[in-house]
């Protein structure tokens, strides 16, 4: 049954759902230290609607997203929801296109952690030394740096350096983007890709990393979904946060 909020709101069940979910993420990466100011952005397509998706209101730190107050945009960036705030133009540039020309891409985002960075900014990128590294390898594209994304034509480089099946980009000198089928497998992916980024960024400051072994890489890939709970990759992970945001803060709710 909906909600006074969302009877309020005028929107469907399905988009208040992906609202709600949108802006719950917001806050748990903010919990989790992973925002970067008002900048940075996460994006939700929204539901049974062609083109549409939903972005974070630029001004808002992420603490202060909640589900009411996302941005709903379509990918030529027309405001679809009535909403004051701005988007940011480069979340919008590189969120909308591969919004367009990625059916599968439901969620994505992309963060300036100083772990995930670092790794972007080194010549190598992530290498298989560490328990979460090796579940990436083979599973990453790389893009050149080019300044801040803003432009639209840099979008099919962008593309064509994910690569086919790859849901992790990585912006040299820049930071990463994440794609994901399902905002609870996005937002474990990129949880994994940033704990592979803390632990290499340590080991290089600790010793020699040792490199892992392919042979070993593969059975290690393999096994992941042995021990997967039900529901789909991540979403017993991404529900497990939000009980903890809620014991914390509700407004996210509002």
């Amino acid at each position: 049954m909906a909600t006074q909020l969302e009877r309020e709101f005028k929107c469907s069940e399905a988009e208040w759902t992906a609202r709600l979910e949108l802006a719950a993420c917001y806050r748990i990466f903010d919990m989790l230290g992973w925002s970067e100011s008002i900048y940075n952005h996460i994006s939700v397509r929204v539901p049974d609607e062609e083109g549409a998706f939903l972005l974070n209101p630029y001004g808002l730190l992420w603490s202060e997203v909640t589900a009411s107050n996302l941005v709903k945009i379509d990918i030529d960036g027309n405001k679809l929801d009535g909403s004051t705030f701005p988007v940011n133009k480069a979340g919008f540039t590189q969120h909308s296109y591969f919004h367009r020309h990625l059916d599968w891409a439901h969620a994505i985002v992309h963060t300036h952690t100083p772990d995930t960075m670092a790794v972007c900014c080194t010549e190598e990128g992530l290498t298989p030394t560490n328990f979460y590294s090796c579940f990436f390898e083979g599973c990453i594209g790389y893009h050149d740096f080019e300044g801040i994304t803003v432009r639209a034509e840099e979008g099919e480089r962008l593309l064509r350096n994910l690569g086919n099946g790859r849901q992790v980009l990585m912006l040299r000198n820049h930071g990463p983007v994440v794609l994901g089928r399902t905002l609870p497998e996005m937002f474990f992916l990129y949880y994994m890709l940033q704990r592979a980024c803390e632990i290499q960024v340590k080991t290089r400051a600790a010793g020699t990393p040792i490199v892992v072994p392919e042979e070993v890489i593969a059975q290690h890939q393999r096994d992941r979904e042995s021990v997967a709970l039900p529901g789909g990759f991540g979403k017993a992970d991404f529900e497990a946060w939000v009980r903890k945001l809620d014991k914390v803060d509700r407004s996210w709710r509002d």
